[in-house]
């Protein structure tokens, strides 16, 4: 590739000089994510408000972007230096597309790249080495004394995304902006904007104006958690959509950050809002209206000549809108029900030969992937998109959990991950009780950070079809934009070195150092993250037969201060040190502090020591790796799950499996009574046994067998206490317990989920 020669683009009022003499205090980097090799040199350089801005022709994009930063950060500066030194962007030819070289000497910046993207990644870094007032225009001193530094630096993944829904709760087009600015400083590529949904479609069409004035409207919203029975609502009309020059706008201003925005339009199903604006669309031609409550919805596009011809249309002004060579065409929970009684449908199947509703599905997504590859364009879709067969051209997107990449990726299909276990930041981020109000699950920082995504199925050859990977936030639960922040911050930050950063440079406490002055950045950017680092996590451990209580926090150099009596934890608390041993049942209050203050919430855990703690449990199936909680063990550690999470390290997760649970006691002990609960949450896929087996081998060898049915309830709500209690005239020891707990079996028509496996959560197993 030829280059023209260098040239000055301008002076700016900014210089980088040598710190020959001058006593600056060099700024140490903290950069997020961790580069794969950084080199710190001897001396320093000095950053004042005159430079000489230099760049190769092909990279003045970059370099006036470069320029207006510093500008902004030294606006308040009035000092005039006429020593002059150089920021200079030069290209080499043989480093990667998004691959950078950042060399700080004592006489210059230089930003070395062979593209765009790599010189922006490059001043990326360089941006989170200059103070964080400088995010916001509020640095005030004339200098910064900047490390001599080597950095070569390049991602391990070529897909690194970010998700957003606005299709359950809609955000300003300054938002967007905001969360695609925060997506660029992290060195992510990819948004996925998830623009249509059952409860709203937010984006203008011109042809189809009722999507406008009908579907982007819904009558009312559901007010608290979909489980919470009866389902309330505020009686407030909302919505809104994207006019088109807004999306050109927004577009624009992502590909100057060099990120490319992939639009969602859902088919077939969540689809309800478009029905809405349009029944003939459906199979049943009948008016509905824009849901109103979140979940899965019968309602889908019937497959008849006439709905391909609106989504043609459709799709015709998007692709206008959106250059991206993916559009992401959902595919996921599509309900069957309307195709099975559906006419048009039916003779669908016969006509094209087709065996079933799900063979119907792969139809519907084909021909849209063949009329998108007519436009030059790529399908992306949810992993359902795999039932009935694959489109010929599709990228899966895996969010079932890995077995849809690893069937993709074996089929020469390319792959991006998004499983529920490590990448559903509308999931709760920790145990504290006060959080706010998320659609369940449980993924903390820590889990997001040791996320693999290339599935340890997959031979080398199958692991290239894995792209990489997004963070996913579905927005049921999130109606402002403070709440948006909260939920993707500081999770996003961990994803970003998940995707970019090599394995061999991650250590997750390295990490929480880095990320404790990333959140002074944080700050100087107005971004609402969730601060938890300075919390306390609780483990029991049992050995020997002996309970012993565990406390750390996330962050290094401070002190853990606890009380057992009930009070509130102070500076004149007794200092943790080492495990705290406990024979009784009791509660533990602690709390984070420095030298001066408290620093985190008080930590509050009721510890049951009841008959079965320390005992020895085994169970004849593994946890589901994704909700795996503290093990078997975790059953019987005297610590109870969440009333409103069930996947917290408490809840076990299995999915549609039966298990067998044993729990030796060590020694023979009577028993009044044994108390558990199942998650019965069906909006989630889990679902309470029916019933339970019990079995006791008790002090003279025989076998005792009970059997628990389990009342009738109301299906949404947690589940459920039962005790056995054995006849008062029979004086038995009990040496071991078995429980045989059925899983429930296929979720029935109609519930979400419906002809999946369904999910068994069981709780603490107390026994008195």
């Amino acid at each position: 590739m030829h280059f023209k020669k260098l040239v000055v683009l301008f002076i700016l009022s900014l210089i980088i000089i040598a710190c020959k003499g001058n006593k600056v205090e060099v700024v140490v980097p903290h950069i997020i994510p961790v580069p794969n090799s950084s080199e710190v040199l001897n001396g320093s350089f000095t950053l004042n408000s005159n430079i000489h801005l230099i760049s190769e022709e092909d990279l003045n994009e970059v370099a006036e972007f470069s320029a207006a930063f510093l500008k902004q950060g030294f606006k308040n500066n009035t000092d005039d230096y006429k020593q002059k030194s150089f920021l200079e962007f030069k290209i080499d030819s043989n480093l990667h597309e998004e691959e950078y070289v950042l060399r700080i000497t004592e006489e210059k910046i230089l930003i070395t790249s062979s593209s765009q993207k790599g010189a922006f990644y490059g001043f990326q870094t360089l941006r989170q080495m200059l103070p964080v007032n400088f995010e916001n225009g509020t640095y005030t001193e004339n200098k910064v004394a900047l490390p001599c530094i080597n950095i070569k630096d390049k991602p391990k993944f070529s897909y690194r995304g970010m998700h957003l829904d606005v299709g359950r709760h809609m955000y300003s087009v300054d938002f967007i902006k905001k969360y695609i600015d925060a997506l660029a400083i992290l060195k992510m590529n990819t948004f996925h904007w998830h623009l249509t949904e059952d409860q709203g479609w937010r984006i203008e069409i011109k042809k189809y104006p009722k999507l406008q004035e009908i579907a982007a409207y819904r009558d009312e919203t559901l007010v608290g958690h979909y489980s919470d029975q009866p389902h309330q609502f505020d009686g407030e009309k909302y919505g809104g959509y994207y006019a088109q020059e807004e999306v050109k706008g927004i577009v624009a201003y992502a590909e100057k950050r060099f990120i490319t925005i992939i639009p969602e339009i859902e088919m077939p199903g969540h689809s309800q809002a478009a029905i809405a604006a349009y029944p003939e669309l459906g199979c049943a031609g009948e008016q509905v209206e824009v849901a109103k409550k979140w979940g899965v919805f019968e309602e889908i596009y019937c497959t008849k000549d006439s709905t391909f011809d609106f989504l043609e249309d459709v799709l015709d002004e998007v692709l206008e809108l959106f250059p991206s060579k993916y559009i992401h065409i959902g595919g996921d929970e599509a309900p069957k029900t309307r195709w099975k009684t559906c006419a048009n449908c039916q003779k669908r199947i016969k006509d094209e030969g087709l065996k079933d509703e799900h063979e119907l599905q792969n139809y519907f997504i084909t021909r849209m992937e063949k009329y998108l590859n007519s436009k030059g364009r790529q399908i992306i879709g949810w992993d359902e998109i795999l039932e009935g067969g694959l489109a010929p051209n599709a990228t899966v997107m895996s969010w079932r959990g890995t077995n849809g990449a690893v069937e993709a990726a074996k089929s020469g299909h390319n792959v991006v991950m998004t499983p529920t276990s490590h990448c559903y930041f509308d999931y709760y981020q920790s145990d504290n009780e006060n959080e706010p109000l998320a659609i369940g699950g449980f993924l903390p920082l820590e889990k997001v950070y040791e996320f693999n995504p290339i599935p340890e199925e997959l031979t080398n050859e199958e692991a290239k079809y894995v792209l990489g990977a997004q963070g996913n936030l579905w927005t049921e639960y999130m109606p402002t934009e403070d709440q948006v922040e909260y939920m993707v911050f500081p999770r996003m930050l961990a994803m970003s070195e998940v995707l970019w950063s090599h394995p061999k440079q991650k250590n997750y406490a390295d990490f929480i150092s880095r990320l404790e002055n990333f959140h002074k950045r944080l700050d100087a950017l107005n971004i609402n993250y969730a601060n938890h680092l300075y919390e306390i996590e609780g483990e029991m451990i049992s050995e020997s037969g002996k309970s012993y209580y565990e406390l750390k926090t996330l962050t290094e150099g401070k002190t853990i201060r606890y009380t057992l009596d009930g009070s509130e934890p102070d500076l004149n608390s007794k200092v943790y040190k080492s495990q705290i041993p406990f024979v009784e049942s009791t509660t533990i209050k602690a709390a984070v502090f420095n030298d001066e203050v408290q620093l985190g919430k008080t930590f509050i855990q009721y510890i049951n020591y009841h008959k079965a703690v320390g005992a020895k449990i085994t169970i004849d199936k593994t946890p589901h790796k994704a909700y795996s909680g503290s093990g078997s063990e975790g059953l019987i550690n005297g610590i109870s799950g969440s009333d409103t999470r069930y996947g917290d390290k408490e809840w076990l997760g299995f999915w549609g499996e039966d298990i067998l649970i044993e729990i030796d006691l060590r020694e023979e002990k009577e028993i009044h009574s044994i108390e558990t609960r199942f998650y019965n949450g069906n909006g989630q896929w889990i679902y309470a046994p029916k019933e339970i087996d019990m079995q006791f081998v008790v002090n003279d060898g025989s076998i005792v067998k009970d059997k628990v049915y389990l009342k009738k309830r109301d299906v949404l709500k947690v589940e459920m206490n039962y005790n056995f209690n054995p006849p008062k005239n029979m004086n038995i020891k009990v040496k071991s317990i078995k429980l045989i707990v059925p899983n429930y079996g296929i979720i029935p028509e109609g519930r979400q989920g419906a002809g999946n496996k369904a999910w068994t959560f069981i709780d603490e197993i107390i026994i008195n």
